[in-house]
């Protein structure tokens, strides 16, 4: 199909491009890592990797090499693909870079929110109080995302939500060793920045959100300067198989 673009030249009109099984086997690793079922430090092995996935071992060697360029996995001669251990440092930018990015979200969004976008946050402020209060920490740091995301997009800046959505999932990584550590705490402040939000205080809805991801930033940090060296890697632990393909 051809479209016209403004200037009067024609153009052709994007076709959506389908998954590749790769990127499917990427997203997979990505969410073990983040979720903590793969360990920092934990060796990979590609055969116990496929048969975890239901799928060969190519794509799996294809996505263990895409992920060592994007920092989730290191390549070693002679041993192996193991999971990535963030240095304090790494963590430290990132989550300084997730200030800044979400400061600006939270300011916008009480400019822009409406009170159906309200009403979400709410909803999504309501669940993650739940999961805290069930100890359901995956739930807890999976509401949490969603929640920091819906914040982004009510904010109505589609380049701050392209910038916010490549360091959310690693942002999760960091965020899921201490979420039972910042436990209800975080979601009082989350219902205190979507009153700010409602209010259409920008000022007050950007100082609780800075002032949020320093917690989480903070906790972190103590977390890992407290933490003991990490544990020899472990072979891939068996779970009931994700089929891809």
């Amino acid at each position: 199909m051809l479209l016209s673009d403004q200037a009067g030249q024609t153009a052709a009109a994007k076709i959506p491009r389908p998954t590749t099984l790769r990127e499917s086997v990427i997203e997979a690793i990505q969410e073990l890592i983040v979720s903590g079922q793969l360990k920092p430090g934990q060796h990979l092995v590609e055969s116990e990797l496929a048969e975890l996935l239901g799928v060969s071992r190519q794509p799996v060697r294809e996505a263990l090499q895409q992920l060592s360029g994007e920092g989730w996995v290191d390549l070693h001669p002679g041993q192996g693909a193991f999971v990535h251990v963030p240095t304090v440092e790494e963590a430290d930018q990132l989550l300084a870079v997730r200030t800044l990015l979400e400061t600006e979200s939270a300011r916008l969004a009480a400019q822009h929110a409406g009170e159906e976008g309200v009403k979400r946050l709410r909803a999504l402020c309501a669940r993650g109080i739940a999961a805290v209060q069930s100890d359901d920490v995956d739930d807890a740091v999976a509401t949490n995302s969603e929640l920091h995301a819906l914040v982004t997009d009510l904010s109505g800046n589609r380049v701050l939500a392209e910038l916010a959505a490549q360091v959310a999932r690693r942002v999760r990584w960091y965020h899921t060793p201490v979420a039972r550590q910042r436990g209800m705490a975080s979601w009082d402040e989350h219902t205190e920045l979507i009153d700010a939000i409602e209010a259409r205080d920008e000022r007050k809805a950007a100082k609780i959100m800075r002032e949020h991801t320093e917690h989480t930033r903070s906790s972190y940090m103590e977390q890992r300067e407290g933490a003991p060296a990490e544990p020899a890697p472990k072979p891939v632990r068996r779970r009931r198989p994700r089929r891809l393909g």
